[in-house]
């Protein structure tokens, strides 16, 4: 590892993070792309930018192998984009530097990973040309399903032979297969009234979601891992007139094919008319499908364990939650190995954190794998 310059490597992650991109802040998702796009070029990739899309920008930044050839190769997937908004986590997030810490905005989901991988391969480049061409992909969408870049996603992961994940890892283990993830849009529909005159002759859109929620998330069986979780909700206008429509947004897990046969069956047999006359309108939205540990996600687990092995680090693998791009190439049948980021705490929280020192073994174990796959 001695060709990892920490400190380099640590202010690239914090140059990063400082840019706030949280998915819906096109502004800032777009600075994040340009600056990984310039930090791309520096060292010999060739870019493209894609930008006809509802959020922001997608960059894919390639090196081909000696005889110019792009296909065939590795793919590293990571997004940039993060739920780090003042109104969604309840406040800004300062980024704060300590000896073992480092808090920020998306550092460990995923922006240390992501920038980790790209300075493992900088560092491999150093050594000579890897084996295999490598095309890194950075997407803006994913915190939200990845609705407008899945197909580019797929059409690319199916041109390579392996793709590198450089989500969270869990501790010592990384992921070698992920649970399937549902979204619906639940809409209610009631009628109206004067809400201060004649009340009891509405029918209230918000009251029938407010119980609806009980009797989604009460469907959660965490015994099994199959979860239900709303958490955005819309209703009403005046609160002097009983309400006549509501929307909320459901999250489902399913850790099995037959959890999620499950969920769809459940979902679907809320929609009609409910007590009181309110109508319940249910909506499918994006999917990311299950990603189950295949023989090529076993082989590359080996090849990260051997190197993890020589810096004396014992990795494991497991199937966990937590959605990633890796579920759409690894339901492919495309050898996938995700969590193969930063170690640390708290994603998604106002106290995210990355673990300095794994920031480091994750590099070279990237590193080392992009040099040596063939």
């Amino acid at each position: 590892m001695d060709d990892i310059i920490e400190q380099e490597l640590l202010e690239g992650i914090i140059a990063w993070t400082q840019i706030r991109s949280h998915t819906f802040d096109v502004a800032g998702v777009n600075q994040i792309i340009t600056k990984a796009s310039d930090d791309c070029e520096r060292i010999g990739m060739s870019v493209e930018r894609f930008s006809e899309l509802n959020f922001g920008d997608m960059l894919k930044a390639r090196m081909p192998d000696g005889s110019g050839c792009t296909e065939g190769g590795i793919l590293v997937l990571g997004h940039v984009d993060t739920v780090h908004c003042p109104e969604s986590i309840g406040c800004d997030v300062p980024i704060v530097v300590e000896a073992e810490r480092v808090y920020g905005p998306g550092i460990y989901d995923m922006k240390g990973g992501m920038r980790a991988a790209l300075y493992g391969f900088k560092v491999a480049s150093r050594r000579g040309r890897p084996h295999l061409p490598v095309t890194f992909m950075f997407i803006p969408d994913e915190e939200i399903g990845s609705p407008t870049t899945r197909e580019l996603i797929e059409a690319e992961a199916r041109k390579q032979k392996y793709v590198l994940v450089p989500e969270p890892t869990h501790g010592r283990k990384l992921v070698s297969g992920r649970h399937a993830f549902l979204r619906y849009t639940l809409t209610t529909r009631g009628s109206p009234a004067h809400a201060g005159v004649n009340n009891r002759d509405g029918k209230s859109a918000v009251r029938a979601m407010a119980e609806l929620i009980q009797e989604v998330e009460g469907f959660s069986d965490y015994e099994r891992g199959e979860t239900y979780s709303v958490g955005v909700v819309h209703g009403g206008l005046f609160v002097n007139v009983v309400p006549t429509s509501c929307v909320a947004q459901v999250l489902a897990v399913a850790p099995t094919h037959e959890s999620f046969l499950r969920i769809q069956r459940k979902m679907a047999a809320l929609a009609g008319e409910g007590e009181g006359g309110v109508v319940v309108e249910v909506a499918p939205g994006p999917v990311r499908p299950l990603f189950e540990a295949s023989e090529g996600t076993l082989f590359l687990f080996d090849q990260a364990a051997q190197i993890a092995a020589e810096i004396g680090i014992n990795l494991q693998h497991a199937q966990f939650g937590g959605g990633s791009d890796g579920n759409f190439t690894g339901a492919l049948g495309i050898p996938t190995l995700d969590g193969l980021g930063v170690d640390g705490a708290a994603l998604h929280t106002a106290g995210e954190y990355m673990l300095r020192t794994t920031m480091v073994q994750r590099c070279h174990i990237l590193s080392r794998l992009i040099a040596t796959l063939q």
